[in-house]
């Protein structure tokens, strides 16, 4: 009997982030693929005073991207790999995302006590949202909200549900050097296209017959 099966393979969900002058990503996939993301999307209306120039847009759009997930230690603690800590490690990966580095903040304390008059804030990690190969886009971690459902005799999480608030970051946000700025390009590009399946140009199909509005 081969081994084919003619199921599609599932794609996992991720966040990935990248913390420079570290080369590799850091990949935090979905355990679970949320059943539902919401999505907002705001135009960036150009300012303007009537006339032809209320149709003007200054940038892409802003659009926040709500998630849901679930994490849930059953399979770790099949491998062996949650015994002691639980859903401690899968937390703290998301969590962190929103932490400066602890190396950067004893830096600081230093150049302080040295005397620095100036310190820039710490830079957090570039994060991109992985949903499917058609939605890939460079987001900012707004907000996280952890409700921890059980617990194991040490008090170690073992499900927990983590709602996230991603910004879309776009070109209007991003150097045009930046990574992200052709990342979220490339996903216009991708979007448009695709908007091109689906347009059906004659208002007969709509009206009945074709009539002129313009």
């Amino acid at each position: 009997m081969s081994g084919y099966s003619r199921s599609p393979r599932l794609l996992k969900g991720a966040i990935v982030a990248f913390r420079p002058p570290v080369p590799l990503p850091e990949v935090i996939p979905f355990q679970i693929n949320p059943e539902s993301l919401q999505r907002t999307i705001e135009a960036n209306a150009a300012e303007s005073e009537g006339g032809a120039d209320s149709f003007r847009l200054a940038g892409a759009p802003k659009e926040v991207i709500k998630v849901e997930a679930v994490l849930d230690a059953s399979d770790d603690l099949e491998k062996g790999e949650a015994e002691d800590l639980g859903l401690h490690p899968r937390l703290a990966q998301l969590e962190t995302l929103l932490y400066p580095a602890a190396s950067t903040v004893i830096a600081n304390a230093v150049l302080l006590r040295l005397g620095t008059v100036e310190i820039l804030p710490a830079s957090g990690p570039f994060t991109v949202f992985i949903w499917g190969k058609t939605r890939i886009l460079p987001v900012r971690l707004k907000s996280l909200s952890i409700t921890e459902e059980a617990y194991d005799p040490r008090l170690n999480p073992i499900r927990a549900k983590v709602s996230m608030d991603l910004a879309v970051l776009s070109y209007w946000d991003l150097e045009s050097s930046h990574p992200g700025y052709a990342m979220f390009l490339s996903h216009q590009l991708v979007k448009e296209t695709m908007a091109l399946v689906g347009r059906i140009n004659s208002l007969g199909s709509v009206l009945g017959s074709d009539v002129k509005i313009m």
